[in-house]
């Protein structure tokens, strides 16, 4: 693999900017549900001081828009310097409860992953996950706010933050995969990962690659399947990246590929984490990520977004389920300026 990777194409202008689709072929199954359906996304939101007097605003805007009827935060509720307290967390739960749409929460690495370090407090990670749990997901299987939903929840393994679901004949996945390695990277005092933290996540892995899986068998010929995570595990902001840094998301990227090319409908992956918007094809033929990952067969079919986040979160993704009634499903969408922040 070259040091350089490609990089990818970018849009980072200041107005609302629409962006392509991807067509399938008409759906052998019966009739499906041809409903409108808008959803929102956010991520890496708020971040300091003037992000989170900002926050309420913005989650007004986005319930003031008649067009949405679902809203899922890929993670980070805190920037990567900050204390990771109850207080705080209980504010930002308060905050997600004044969502009228229902709200999906992928939980991101600075609330729990990174809670080690010295200016978050020098908490034990798997301590600040707990609680995390505790507050965000005190319903397993209904997601907060104040028109909650049903969500089928791997409360049952554990990880109650792992849901998946279907609007619009679309299946849904949103999954607690997160930066830092997926929580692998040491903690503050040790130079090699815990036993605690290699158990941990090899346990929330292999509890999200088996959701992946039952997502993709449950999909039928044609629809589209929505995998949301915080982490980037395509970060084109990094020049050469090293294995050693992403290798805890290698089988979860196999996976996906494997289902992905085998899919005949559209594959759609949005993440946070690296706080600018992207559009790209990490696992088409030719992509340096293949033989990084170790990946054998390309997926032309899944398509990776990345959100606007942290200092740049000046935005919303507002993304809409296309659908003919032969069941062809694609996904188009823009980004949707904040009045406030």
């Amino acid at each position: 693999m070259s040091s350089a990777f490609t990089r990818p194409r970018r849009v980072l202008v200041a107005t609302t900017v629409a962006l392509g689709t991807l067509a399938v072929p008409a759906a052998a199954q019966a009739a499906p549900d041809t409903s409108p359906f808008t959803f929102a996304v956010i991520g890496d939101i708020p971040y300091g001081s003037a992000e989170i007097t900002a926050f309420p605003a913005n989650i007004a805007q986005i319930n003031a828009d008649p067009s949405v009827q679902f809203v899922t935060h890929l993670g980070d509720i805190k920037n990567g310097s900050s204390e990771c307290s109850d207080e705080y967390f209980a504010n930002v739960r308060a905050d997600f409860d004044h969502f009228q749409d229902p709200l999906v929460y992928s939980v991101g690495d600075n609330e729990w992953t990174d809670c080690h370090r010295a200016n978050n407090g020098g908490y034990n990670p798997l301590e600040r996950l707990a609680a995390v749990r505790d507050v965000f997901f005190d319903r397993p299987g209904h997601t907060p706010g104040q028109n909650g939903v049903g969500v089928q929840s791997q409360a049952d393994r554990g990880v109650p933050e792992n849901v998946s679901y279907t609007r619009a004949g679309v299946r849904f996945v949103a999954m607690d995969v997160v930066g830092s390695n997926n929580g692998l990277a040491p903690w503050t005092g040790h130079s090699t990962t815990t036993p605690e933290q290699v158990a941990e996540e090899q346990a929330r892995m292999a509890a999200t690659i088996d959701l992946v899986d039952q997502t993709f068998d449950r999909a039928q010929h044609g629809q589209a399947v929505v995998l949301m995570l915080q982490a980037d595990m395509f970060d084109p902001t990094v020049g050469n990246p090293q294995f050693s840094d992403y290798s805890a998301f290698q089988p979860l990227v196999q996976t996906i590929a494997s289902r992905a090319a085998a899919h005949d409908g559209p594959v759609y992956l949005v993440n946070g984490d690296s706080h600018v918007y992207n559009e790209d094809h990490p696992l088409a033929s030719g992509s340096d990520w293949l033989s990084f990952y170790g990946v054998t067969t390309p997926a032309s079919n899944l398509t990776r977004i990345t959100v606007d986040g942290s200092d740049n979160a000046h935005d919303y993704l507002r993304v809409r389920v296309n659908q003919n009634q032969h069941g062809d499903q694609t996904l188009t969408w823009e980004r949707v300026p904040f009045t406030t922040g």
